[in-house]
Order: C-alpha cells, then structure tokens, then sequence
C-alpha cells in the first residue's frame, strides 16, 4: 500500500495531519501499537521540520507488510551541516517558531531514536530528502 501527503509551508494549523492519518491507516491495518509510536514520532518530526524549515513538500510512504517506508522531500534552503544538526538542541528555528512551542532542536535526534533507518540527503540552496525506514516483522 502507497499513501501520498503534500505539506505545506508555514501551515501550523495543518502540521502533523499526514502523520496523523497514517497513524490511523496503521491502526486499521493491525500493526503493533509500539510500531505505530515509532512511525508516528519519526514521520510528525519530519513533518513539522518541513513546516517550520521548509518550503513545505511531500511525503510518500509505502506500507508492506515488513516495514513502513517513509520518503519526505523538499526544496527547501538544505541542511548545511547534517552531523550538526542531528546533535540533540541544535535548531536553527526563529525566536517566531519558538514562541509557537517549536524549534527545542530535537526533530532529528527523535527521528534517528524511532527509526531503524534514517538516511538524510541535502543540498543547500536545493532540497533536502528525508528517508525512515521502521521494521514491522515479528521475531
């Protein structure tokens, strides 16, 4: 099963609705509640980084039916430093989206703790691309 999310840029009110509905499809399609937390963690972090970030972008997930893949683009600024950025309180959100409860600096370190798989590509002045993989497979 595929799903497709477009994120909007600025759109607070809208932010976290995409993780949200896949949480929901997950519940439906039986999958553990520990898995459903790591998804929901990982993919809300990505989403909001895109909101906050971003010039918005899209999400694509693909659900089979031993992991959930998660694939977020943007053609946002890009990420200049990635290993920086991915050290708990590190942000570089405005004094704006802190006083809005965002930009504590750890969207990425959250990802990285509730996946089994991040990959992060980016290019400044370009883009970035964001890839979470969480094992759903039974032991």
């Amino acid at each position: 099963m595929t799903l497709h999310y477009d994120v909007i840029e600025d759109d607070f009110i809208s932010a976290g609705e995409a993780s949200s509905d896949l949480k929901k499809v997950l519940k439906q399609l039986g999958i553990a509640p520990d898995i459903i937390r790591k998804i929901a963690i990982s993919m809300y972090e990505a989403e909001i980084n895109m909101v906050i970030h971003a010039n918005g972008g899209t999400i694509d997930v693909e659900i089979k039916p031993d992991k959930i893949y998660i694939c977020l683009k943007d053609t946002g600024p890009g990420i200049p430093d990635i290993d920086l950025a991915m050290q708990e309180g590190f942000s570089t959100a405005t004094d704006k989206i802190r006083d809005l409860g965002f930009g504590a600096g750890m969207g990425i370190p959250n990802m990285k703790k509730n996946s089994d798989f991040l990959k992060i590509t980016s290019e400044v002045g370009v883009g970035t691309t964001v890839e979470i993989e969480v094992d759903c497979a039974k032991e």
